[in-house]
């Protein structure tokens, strides 16, 4: 295993708007792949400079090649077509007890055959950040039950009259994709799960699982039991992280981790560490941190990339002693609630915002862990 960081990054960085017009330029035939492929070289090392600066323990590529944190999973696979699958309530956060702001957003694709892995996109990710970083470097993939949002029981039966088919063949790609990246060296992996923290609201658990064909009881059994499979592979160390959705500064579910902490936190051997979201009222209180296993480091995700406002560092010290009392504060470790730009378009904050952020998380960290 490698060390416990406690200054921790979630994954994807915003990118810069010079990356943005190139990609738009080459999906639209007016780049050459070549230029841009050095405009994300450009970019990967700007992203990785900043975090380095910042002053984190371990530092990613920014997620700057790909169009959105599930990339590794859905861009680079046969068998999806643009076929609307569903509805999805998205909010803003908001104070307890008021109503925010939400908007319904169309998740645009389905799945219509088989899956079938074309490249792989993390390789090439790892491969040059690897050449420049200069702190540990980590790589982020999807959980593979993020493919709960491309079944569609009207589009993908043909294909997986069991959606827990298609849940196993993309465990297949991640863990190929696990091995491979450990082939070439990489120690650390982190694996993205916003669809277990959706599985702490109820309202999600019945809208966006149950009434679209998929039983969340058996996404708490089978499903960690295929999400657990990928995360065994030699000479590295998989962190399991959660939130309840992050798409330009808006979220999805609501509730604390009660809900699922002892299916989760106890059935998932494979995984070192948890990354956690906990930087508002909609991730519950602190103590399902007790069903964590005695040798598992937690990362407390205190910090908010949805929000401009820097968090006053002394209430975040207050927060990690407040988790202190349900485990041991050596096994605690402090990160951003989410990456920054999971989506193409990003969390809607100044590009400055977020150096301020990863510099708090370091700042705070390097104060309680001496």
């Amino acid at each position: 295993m490698t060390a416990f960081y406690h200054a921790e990054v979630i994954g994807s960085m915003l990118r810069p708007d010079y990356l943005k017009d190139a990609r738009k330029r080459w999906q639209g035939g007016e780049m050459p792949t070549l230029e841009f492929k050095r405009v994300e070289d450009r970019a990967v090392d700007e992203s990785m400079a900043l975090q380095e600066r910042c002053g984190v323990d371990v530092i990613t590529d920014g997620e700057m090649r790909r169009t959105h944190f599930i990339a590794p999973l859905t861009d680079v696979i046969t068998g999806v077509k643009e076929i609307p699958a569903f509805k999805r309530v998205w909010r803003l956060p908001h104070e307890k007890g008021t109503k925010g702001e939400q908007t319904e957003i169309q998740v645009q694709y389905a799945v219509v055959e088989k899956i079938r892995r074309t490249r792989s996109l993390t390789n090439e990710e790892f491969t040059y950040a690897r050449g420049r970083a200069r702190k540990p470097l980590k790589v982020t993939l999807p959980s593979p039950l993020m493919m709960t949002l491309r079944w569609s029981p009207e589009s993908s039966r043909d294909a997986y009259r069991d959606p827990f088919d298609l849940f196993n063949d993309a465990a297949d790609i991640v863990r190929q994709e696990a091995v491979e990246l450990a082939a070439l060296g990489c120690e650390y992996i982190q694996i993205d799960a916003p669809e277990l923290g959706m599985l702490c609201d109820a309202e999600r658990r019945k809208e966006d699982f149950a009434d679209r064909g998929m039983d969340p009881n058996r996404l708490l059994t089978d499903g960690i039991e295929i999400l657990n499979s990928v995360a065994k592979v030699p000479g590295v160390t998989f962190g399991l992280h959660m939130c309840r959705g992050n798409n330009k500064g808006y979220y999805v579910g609501e509730g604390g981790y009660d809900a699922i902490a002892k299916q989760v936190f106890a059935h998932t051997p494979n995984f070192d560490r948890l990354l956690l979201e906990f930087d508002d009222w909609r991730s519950g209180s602190f103590d399902p941190l007790t069903d964590v296993p005695s040798s598992k480091p937690v990362v407390l995700g205190l910090i908010s990339t949805k929000r401009i406002e820097l968090e006053p560092a002394d209430a975040i010290v207050k927060r990690i002693e407040e988790a202190s009392r349900f485990m041991p504060r050596e096994r605690l470790g402090l990160s951003t609630q989410c990456g920054f730009g999971t989506v193409w378009e990003g969390n809607p904050i100044p590009y400055a915002t977020q150096e301020h952020k990863l510099k708090l998380v370091a700042d705070i960290a390097h104060r309680v862990w001496k």
